[in-house]
């Protein structure tokens, strides 16, 4: 009986299985990739492999089968403190942002989606641990005007910022809109979706950011774009979405994640290992050939 014969991908060069495994998720690398070979155990290890972490949870704790903090918590020990952009959504409480801050003080990039075991206090120490901070993007997390002003004062980097809620019309406030003029004058990027500021804050946020050059309004119902002010804008902005303009392109719409991506059921026990790790080969099969039809090109 002959030998079976090495899978393709066993002889490529580990930058390319690098490169190749970077495209999964991190939870698919941690809990089926590197168990494939000790090959990419070995990939997996390397710190270079977490320079970027992004984990989804799910809006109902029940379909969460796996571990997702001691998940993170791995991914951010085996970065040894490379990680510069992190993601994690709907999991996540003052412990583990505190144990990522604390482990991560290279990182550009944060963003926290429906963390709602996140509390503004642990915000604003965590973020003290992040001075090269260039882009923060908190969605639906409770903030008051303190913890955007600390933010500011923390991350004299900060660049792209974003708060996104989804509180009521009806609600009149321009303290956080006062916090970020006041605090963020780097900032180029800014998106408000649903805040309840008025033009009082607007015009505070165009005056101490005098960088900007995208910004988000959409569903900031308070703010009327007419007469000198909405002049303004359409001249000092380059990338202007208006409040009543359509949200169709918006991932995140109130509390549900919509997403191109896989659903959190192909973490769902029921699939051996052995499975998964087959369904990897095959991934990896039609990777190879990809690559070595253009020439080992990889973005």
């Amino acid at each position: 009986m002959e030998p079976e014969a090495t899978p393709p991908w066993l002889d490529l060069p580990r930058e390319i299985t690098a490169a190749i495994l970077q495209k999964l998720r991190t939870v698919e690398i941690l809990t089926t990739a590197q168990k494939v070979c000790t090959t990419w155990r070995s990939v997996c290890n390397d710190p270079s492999m977490w320079r970027r972490v992004d984990i989804h949870g799910s809006e109902d704790t029940w379909e969460m089968p796996l571990d997702l903090d001691k998940i993170c918590r791995r991914a951010v020990d085996r970065s040894s403190g490379q990680l510069i952009d992190i993601n994690i959504e709907y999991f996540g409480n003052d412990d583990l942002l505190l144990y990522i801050s604390q482990r991560s003080s290279q990182l550009k990039r944060l963003q926290l989606v429906n963390c709602y075991g996140i509390s503004y206090d642990c915000l604003i120490e965590a973020i003290k641990n992040l001075p090269l901070l260039e882009e923060l993007h908190l969605y639906y997390i409770y903030t008051i005007p303190e913890t955007i002003a600390s933010i500011g004062r923390s991350c004299p980097l900060l660049k792209s910022f974003t708060l996104n809620s989804h509180r009521s019309k009806h609600v009149v406030c321009d303290l956080e809109a006062l916090a970020i003029a006041e605090n963020m004058p780097g900032l180029v990027h800014l998106q408000l979706f649903g805040n309840t500021m008025t033009n009082e804050g607007l015009n505070a946020i165009l005056e101490g950011c005098p960088n900007l050059e995208s910004l988000d309004l959409r569903r900031c119902f308070n703010v009327l774009l007419c007469g000198d002010l909405g002049k303004l804008c359409s001249e000092r902005i380059k990338d202007l979405k208006l409040p009543h303009d359509s949200i169709d392109d918006y991932k995140f719409r109130d509390t549900e994640i919509i997403s191109d991506e896989a659903s959190d059921d192909d973490y769902v026990s029921g699939f051996s290992d052995m499975d998964m790790v087959s369904d990897y080969e095959d991934y990896l099969s039609r990777e190879v050939s990809m690559i070595l039809k253009t020439g080992f090109g990889i973005n």
